[in-house]
């Protein structure tokens, strides 16, 4: 009797077991897959940008030959396409308030007066480039590096001293020989010169369609002493 009581739990235990297998695999069975993360870049977008900016030159502002001044404040805006996610082609324009240093120089030997001063003038200084972006959006996050560089003109700054020597009488002295007085008398216009520009930055986006970038560029001006710095950021609307 006590054979069959042993054997009738065991069998039991067997069966409760197997049960349990049966019913721990049905579950794995019915199982649902992750969705897919969500995609914050597109393949194919076109993008507009409003941002400030700062820039700052690579010289003191006396030595400076193109912005003439230590740094600057404005704003820009770009447009770009981007096609197969990570490139992109676009145009891009801004300008900053310059308050430029004009220096005026007064030297009188027959008197033995040398006058050196400055005064500051404020102007807009602009550029208009076209560039190219390479960004990698990182899969399933809102985060997407880039660098960029582009070509253009910028305009606004460039202006020059002019000076005149003169001989006692108010009389011209050609070539600065043989002067009496030597005086700054005006400013030549600003002048247009070819620009380059490279940088790198970082968008975030708060939706697929909305997005903070933030990036730094270094400006290369046509002639020398005149390279500058620029920092931006602003919003960034994709389509």
């Amino acid at each position: 009797m006590k054979r069959l009581v042993v054997c009738l739990l065991g069998f039991g235990v067997i069966a409760s077991v197997a049960f349990a297998g049966e019913s721990y695999s049905g579950k794995e069975m019915k199982q649902v897959a992750p969705p897919p993360c969500p995609e914050w870049y597109a393949d194919n977008e076109f993008n507009v940008s409003l941002w400030g900016t700062y820039v700052f030159t690579s010289n003191d502002w006396k030595d400076d030959t193109y912005l003439e001044a230590d740094h600057a404040w404005g704003g820009g805006m770009d447009f770009k396409y981007f096609f197969h996610r990570y490139f992109g082609v676009g145009i891009e324009g801004w300008a900053v308030d310059a308050r430029q240093a004009r220096e005026d120089v007064f030297v009188d030997l027959s008197d033995g007066i040398f006058s050196r001063t400055f005064h500051n003038e404020n102007n807009v200084v602009g550029a208009v480039l076209g560039t190219l972006t390479l960004r990698y959006p990182i899969h399933c996050t809102r985060f997407s590096p880039y660098i960029f560089g582009g070509g253009g003109a910028i305009f606004g700054g460039g202006q020059r001293t002019i000076n005149r020597w003169e001989r006692e009488g108010g009389t011209i002295a050609q070539g600065g020989e043989g002067f009496d007085i030597f005086q700054t008398v005006g400013h030549t216009d600003s002048e247009t010169r070819a620009m380059g520009q490279v940088g790198g930055g970082l968008e975030v986006r708060v939706t697929p369609h909305i997005g903070w970038v933030s990036d730094f560029s270094w400006n290369f001006v046509d002639g020398s002493h005149n390279n500058f710095g620029m920092v931006r950021t602003g919003v960034n609307f994709a389509f």
